[in-house]
């Protein structure tokens, strides 16, 4: 009896598909699987060098805690030796704990979602449906691993000729120079702005621990403290400490030496515009430029201040304050932090200085949570044409590779602005030339200060850029965001918060402020309206004589 079909073509068809459906998949799960190996590899990859990025600063530290160590370890008795490794030990477990609590929280956030994802892909791949299957998953998550690890460090690497300053590229001319500083003058980066050589002057003192070029950030995308000024045509100086690594004199500077090259520079540039200085310290060159002023060395030079995000009394910074606290007794020296160069001087490191703002926020700062951090940030990037953001190349570059060596004794007065507090009547907890420096010299002599602070700053917290309020009475700007914000983030003049325009408070006993620029531009304005009335009272007074 014949078959109503062909048995061998019912066999082959099904046969034929289902050989098809099995060589397909397996290509699927052949790619997925390679895919999969090398997004773990490269991932691993990662991991390493964001810990090794991390640690880098740790083994330095350890070199020169073991020099100390060995000096230490004979002059106090055992006991107390092994008191202060006791005390160490159980600091070192908290940072612990706490960088792992926050990885462990960061992991958990991250991954479980992505099981969801995962699921989704293989349910694709087994339904055979054309978008989402797990080969496109696993080449998904390889693009983003490399993004992460290999396309977006070669892209902070590559900011490098755009970030910060570059003194040989026409834009700056030096105006003056000590054994210690540079003094360079910041030209307009707008053709059609001339610099008003008659305009009241600034001069911008960056701080040592961050460097100048945060101050420049990005100058060819319009994100630079310096040129917002410069740019509207003010004479504008930046002070530059010249290379410590070769230069004695930075090696073994005092804060009196940092005080009589800011008087040098300030008697040149007010020679040449006519006009008195307004000085403008961003940070710890805040402190150093509010000390220079309250020693009386300034006088007759400086008659306006601004201060940009600058531990006036540090103590008030509850979070590195509190790390500090936690630090046991024993190991509160900044001998743990310097090293010594080839020519016997000592200098504090950089880098060992750097791990110390990361150890405070290890919660924040740890380099799996580093490395996650990237991950989300750049997660959205992998689907579309890849285009790394300037200013988070830029910003990781200055984290990164812009740390500086310091002068022990300028670190030493930043120590003691943070461990001693300042006194009731505003006299500050260091002194200058032997003198002691109190807040209300401002006031008394009549020099206008601005005081500008970010409103989630967590190294200078509000408290301690506002200290001198408690003492006289100073106008202050606020801005939102972090510590560094205002040069990077609110130097862009069409930001909400640009520095050359007045803009609406955030706290409710101010309902506007004035950026640093529009303060500069201002004090201008009045110093212009006085002359011509003066110019006018000087006419008057010669027609009736006439």
């Amino acid at each position: 009896m014949k078959s109503c079909c062909d048995s061998t073509q019912c066999f082959n068809v099904p046969l034929g598909g289902l050989f098809k459906w099995f060589l397909e998949s397996n290509t699927t799960l052949l790619t997925a699987s390679m895919d999969m190996s090398k997004a773990a590899q490269i991932y691993w990859n990662g991991v390493l060098k964001y810990g090794s990025e991390f640690l880098t600063p740790t083994w330095i530290a350890q070199n020169s805690f073991l020099a100390m160590e060995k000096d230490k370890l004979l002059q106090l008795p055992l006991w107390e030796s092994a008191k202060c490794y006791g005390e160490l030990l159980k600091f070192n477990m908290l940072l612990a704990n706490k960088g792992l609590t926050s990885s462990l929280e960061t992991l958990s956030d991250y991954h479980l979602p992505k099981v969801s994802e995962a699921l989704s892909a293989w349910l694709n791949t087994i339904y055979d449906r054309d978008k989402g299957n797990i080969a496109q998953y696993t080449a998904k998550q390889v693009r983003l691993m490399d993004l992460v690890v290999n396309v977006y460090p070669k892209a902070i690497r590559d900011i490098e000729a755009e970030y910060g300053f570059h003194f040989e590229d026409g834009g700056y001319v030096k105006a003056a120079e000590t054994e210690r500083f540079e003094l360079y003058q910041v030209l307009p980066r707008h053709e059609s702005v001339q610099v008003r050589e008659n305009g009241k002057p600034i001069i911008i003192v960056p701080p040592y621990v961050l460097g100048p070029n945060i101050l420049a950030f990005l100058p060819g995308e319009n994100r630079s403290y310096v040129h917002c000024f410069a740019n509207q045509g003010i004479p504008t100086y930046i002070r530059i400490v010249k290379d410590i690594e070769t230069t004695p004199a930075v090696q073994v500077m005092t804060p009196e030496d940092d005080a009589l090259d800011t008087r040098f520079f300030c008697e040149q540039v007010k020679a040449r515009h006519g006009k008195s200085v307004t000085l403008n310290g961003f940070c710890q060159g805040g402190l150093l430029t509010t000390m220079d002023i309250l020693s009386g060395v300034l006088d007759g030079l400086v008659d306006a201040h601004i201060t940009c995000a600058a531990p006036l009394d540090g103590t008030r910074s509850k979070a590195l304050v509190g790390y500090m606290d936690e630090l046991p007794d024993c190991f509160r020296s900044l001998g743990y932090a310097q090293k010594t160069l080839p020519n016997g001087n000592q200098v504090v490191d950089g880098k060992i200085m750097s791990l110390v703002y990361k150890l405070k926020s290890i919660d924040e700062e740890a380099p799996l949570l580093a490395f996650y951090r990237d991950l989300k940030m750049l997660e959205n990037s992998v689907d579309r044409e890849i285009k790394i953001s300037k200013t988070a190349a830029a910003i990781n570059y200055w984290v990164l590779y812009d740390q500086r060596d310091l002068p022990p004794a300028i670190t030493k007065l930043s120590y003691e602005s943070y461990t001693i507090p300042v006194t009731g009547d505003g006299t500050l907890p260091v002194k200058l030339f032997g003198k002691q420096l109190n807040f209300k010299r401002f006031q008394e002599n009549g020099i206008k200060w601005l005081i500008c602070y970010a409103i989630n700053d967590t190294l200078v917290e509000k408290e301690a850029a506002l200290a001198p309020l408690d003492y006289i009475d100073v106008e202050v700007s606020a801005f939102p965001k972090g510590h560094a914000s205002i040069a990077t983030s609110w130097s862009i003049p069409t930001s909400e918060c640009a520095l050359h325009t007045c803009f609406p408070g955030k706290d409710p006993a101010c309902d506007e402020y004035r950026g640093p620029v529009r303060y500069q531009l201002d004090l201008d304005q009045e110093l212009e309206v006085a002359a011509m009335e003066g110019a006018n009272h000087d006419d008057s007074a010669v027609q009736q004589d006439s």
